[in-house]
């Protein structure tokens, strides 16, 4: 019926433009009449010019099966092609019939693939932004090279320095077919920031009730250029979009409800500034009138307004309207879900609108009651789930408490082993039965610590070696493969501690720290030994008959109370230490033995969210340590000026009390405010006998003075040097303390929240001062000081620090004491 010699082909080309650049047609043989379609068997299909591709896999997707039949030219033909492009691998395809034999006919598909990403590279671009940008980049080396790929990388390039604030890039596209990898084409991006664009100003328009100056500063991220170094005034779109609305939300909280931006515009300048054109719609000012309760069956309208804390009368405040029925600690929800009810909700509704006055009607639906099912933990891959289920105050069978939640989210974190930035605590409802699941998602991080530091004090420098292992198991010693470096799960805490300047100097110290003793209930067992060897030896191994060597041990119990509130703890710690002279100059005696048995308790309450970056809560402890008043008792005249002294001191008596208190309240966003309080005193029995020689207070400097002489306690007041604001007492000859008070307030701002580390800057106000006498003592007589700082905290090595102090006041016979000085920090303090 056909004539089987190939004749010259007619092109058909369809119409593709919405998938490539390139073409795409049929070639049929002459006497194959276009206009008047006929059916054809397929007789096969083939693909020509492939170099990287599988042919029979887009044999398969071209869907032209062998032994169908289709219609030539048709539908069949062009779908298949239209499957083709759409893979995007492609810059031309053509489709031949190769050949006809009788009814059948056989099919090519001649294909050009698009070269493939062999490298790409930038240029005017730093090193260190490169990681960065390439992190961004949806092209990939190894991807098929489209015209897409490159317009969208060009777009992230753009937005990557937008949000630096250069918002004139441009970007010259260099391709080149690389001579090594066959179809690879290097990829260049040439980059051109140009000048980074500032805000040169910002004009608001149509605003009568709120000046411009408090709607800008209303506008978090986006600045005008002014004389403040620290506030950036560089232009980012997103930023813009969320400052704009702040503008709104602060009209509504001002009671301007109706308020809106009615337009925007940005104009240039010049090439490194533009301007911004902001025009608003305040509307009226609004207030509560008359606020209505629906649907409450569980509280009366009058207590639940009363919770609300809003009245007739007040500013229309939608946000604080949202805190009081939801998100606030004391809010109307809290009070619903703290009761089981999670299925609480509330809609607050504008029923009236008269004038200026707004009736509200609250619409409650209550729910019923839900208990709580199943607890479920994950992400403790350390920790043994015990340790966890123990802090959980969510307990299975008990109605669903959201303070219950948020409590154990606060025990958890002060485990210190997970991230608190990550811990999260899903509910699962089941309103069929009443029911709720919680799974609390957890984090483990790394929080062993190794401690390598150095400081100056008695004029020596003083190294010291240590390592704390906070999630210590001691039942785990003896268990195969658990050493892996230490056992661990329990969260038990054990530390090693040594220190020494080479030969004058040693000490060394182990504590270890059970927090559930049984493990049933909060309480605590805490041991500690400790050794110090002072000497005249010249070398580190070399013994000497001059020494002075102490000798301590404690044990403490201590345990969380139910009352005034469960926050409370009670410890009591017994203590006793033995000093050892022999042959040992400037000190109160030479030779002999002097001991010191003390009791100590401390009732304090600590309701902090979190201890590397607190946001919310206070600490405060108060303590009592004392001794028997031995001079009571033991029938010896003290008087006697020519009593050696280690009988006078053989049992050193005296009785110590310490406050100290700590605040912590969220500002805004992560800024934070921390106030602190400090008080120390020490006393004595007999008035013959006087101060004990040791446990007194040396205030000034970093806190860090190398090590303890005399078991002085160190307390740091930046701005002052090491010690400098302890009184000097001309009978002794030295510098010693017997109260002291401290005030500080900072303000701390975190630049890095991760479980790898925790980074933060702070300023402070500080004020303090130390007496040797109790009638001395003037509270509102301190030495101030201000600064700046920083704080990092490493898993592996604890919180590192520094500070840069100006001491304002002068210091008595020490004038170098105060003005500028740097300070260190190593460790946390109370």
């Amino acid at each position: 019926m056909f004539r089987t010699t190939i004749l010259s082909a007619i092109l058909l080309i369809f119409s593709l433009s919405t998938f490539s650049q390139g073409s795409d047609s049929l070639s049929i043989k002459k006497d194959m009449d276009y206009a008047t379609p006929q059916k054809y068997i397929v007789g096969g299909v083939t693909i020509t010019g492939l170099r990287f591709l599988d042919a029979q896999t887009l044999v398969n997707l071209f869907g032209v099966d062998e032994g169908e039949t289709i219609m030539v030219p048709g539908d069949a033909i062009s779908k298949g092609i239209k499957k083709l492009w759409k893979q995007g691998l492609f810059s031309d395809i053509n489709v031949v019939v190769v050949n006809v034999v009788g009814d059948t006919a056989f099919f090519n598909i001649d294909l050009v693939e698009r070269p493939r990403v062999s490298n790409i590279a930038y240029t005017g671009v730093k090193k260190s932004e490169q990681e960065s940008l390439k992190e961004k980049m949806t092209l990939r080396v190894g991807d098929q090279l489209t015209e897409y790929l490159l317009s969208n990388a060009s777009n992230t390039i753009k937005k990557f320095y937008g949000e630096k604030g250069y918002r004139n890039v441009s970007i010259a596209l260099d391709q080149a077919n690389d001579t090594v990898i066959a179809n690879g084409v290097r990829v260049t991006f040439n980059v051109d920031r140009k000048k980074k664009v500032k805000i040169s100003e910002i004009n608001i328009d149509g605003n009568v009730a709120i000046s411009d100056g408090k709607l800008r500063r209303k506008m978090k991220k986006t600045h005008r250029k002014d004389w403040n170094i620290f506030k950036s005034a560089k232009f980012v779109a997103a930023s813009y979009e969320d400052d704009k609305e702040n503008i709104i939300t602060y009209y509504n909280e001002k009671g301007y409800r109706d308020a809106k931006i009615v337009s925007d515009s940005i104009y240039n300048v010049n090439e490194k500034r533009i301007g911004i054109n902001i025009k608003v719609y305040e509307g009226p000012k609004y207030y509560f009138r008359n606020i209505s309760w629906v649907g409450n069956t569980k509280y009366p309208a009058e207590f639940l307004s009363a919770v609300l804390k809003m009245k007739k009368g007040d500013v229309y405040d939608k946000t604080l309207l949202e805190k009081r029925l939801s998100t606030d600690e004391n809010s109307v929800s809290t009070l619903y879900m703290d009761d089981g009810y999670l299925f609480f909700n509330i809609e607050p509704t504008e029923v009236r609108v008269e004038n200026d006055s707004i009736d509200l009607e609250m619409r409650i639906y209550e729910g019923k009651q839900a208990t709580i099912n199943n607890v479920i933990i994950v992400g403790n891959t350390k920790t043994n789930e015990h340790v966890i289920r123990r802090e959980v105050w969510t307990k299975p069978g008990e109605l669903f408490s959201k303070s219950d939640i948020m409590r154990t989210n606060r025990e958890l974190a002060q485990l210190g082993h997970f991230d608190p930035e990550k811990m999260n605590v899903i509910p699962m409802p089941n309103q069929a039965d009443g029911t709720v699941d919680l799974k609390y998602i957890l984090e483990e991080k790394p929080n062993d610590q190794l401690e390598v530091s150095g400081g100056w004090g008695a004029n020596m420098f003083v190294g010291t070696i240590g390592i704390r292992f906070t999630n210590f198991s001691a039942r785990r010693i003896f268990e195969k493969g658990a050493w892996r470096p230490v056992p661990s799960g329990d969260s038990q805490s054990l530390s090693l501690r040594a220190q020494t300047n080479g030969s004058y100097y040693k000490a060394y110290s182990l504590s270890f720290v059970e927090p559930w003793l049984g493990g049933k209930r909060p309480t605590s067992l805490s041991v500690s030994l400790y050794h110090t060897v002072q000497n005249n030896s010249s070398y580190l191994y070399q013994s000497s008959s001059q020494y002075m060597k102490v000798s301590g041990v404690s044990v403490g119990i201590g345990r969380r109370l139910k009352k005034p509130d469960n926050y409370f703890t009670l410890q009591n710690e017994l203590n006793f230490q033995n000093y050892n002279l022999s042959n040992w100059n400037g000190f109160l005696f030479n030779d002999g033995n002097a001991n010191i048995i003390s009791l100590k308790t401390t009732f304090g309450r600590n309701s902090v969210d979190q201890p590397i970056y607190p946001r919310r809560g206070s600490n405060f402890s108060i303590s009592v340590q004392a001794t028997p008043p031995y001079s009571l008792f033991n029938n010896k005249d003290y008087t006697d000026k020519t009593m050696p002294g280690s009988e006078r001191y053989k049992f050193i008596e005296y009785h110590k009390w310490s406050f100290r208190s700590q605040y912590y309240s969220q500002l805004a966003g992560d800024l934070v405010l921390a106030t602190n309080m400090q008080f120390g005193y020490l006393g004595y029995y007999n008035r013959d006998l006087g101060y004990s020689p040791f446990e007194g207070f040396d205030l000034g400097g970093d806190g860090m003075s190398g090590y303890n002489l005399y078991g002085k306690e160190t307390v740091g007041l930046r701005g002052y040097e090491n010690g400098s604001l302890t009184p000097y007492n001309l009978e002794k000859g030295i510098r010693v303390g017997n109260i002291f008070n401290k005030f500080s307030a900072e303000i701390r701002y975190p630049l890095v929240l991760s479980p790898s580390s925790t980074i933060y800057a702070l300023t402070f106000i500080e004020g303090g001062n130390a007496w040797y006498n109790f009638t001395d003592f003037s509270p509102f007589t301190i030495k101030r000081s201000a600064g700046i700082g920083l704080r990092l905290f490493l898993p592996m090595l604890g919180q590192l620090g520094i500070d840069w102090g100006y001491g304002f006041d002068e210091v008595k016979n020490s004038p170098s004491a105060g003005g500028s000085h740097f300070h260190f920090v190593i460790g946390m303090p109370f």
